[in-house]
């Protein structure tokens, strides 16, 4: 079953998709983000706000949340830890 983590407003993304989350602000990161745009990989998940972090997927998409890093990094740890918890009741 897919584990969906909330990166803000509303917009989920499969955490067994996601490579990394980043802070946009360094110049490799915003080539990235430009370049996705350019072949229309980019899914802006900002609601018009500030982008805050980018998440690249495992194909080769680009999410843009307006949310914290650290603050998604720790949905996808207690996503992952109620995943266990979920495996562990099973058996």
């Amino acid at each position: 079953m897919a584990s969906l983590v909330n990166i803000g407003f509303g917009n989920y993304v499969n955490a067994q998709k996601v490579v990394t989350v980043v802070n946009p602000d360094a110049a490799p990161i915003k080539r990235m983000v430009q370049n996705a745009r350019e072949i229309q990989r980019v899914i802006d998940a900002t609601q018009g706000r500030r982008t805050k972090s980018v998440i690249v997927m495992e194909t080769e998409q680009i999410v843009l949340s307006a949310m914290q890093p650290d603050t998604i990094a720790r949905r996808f740890a207690a996503s992952y830890v109620s995943e266990q918890d979920m495996k562990g009741d099973e058996q």
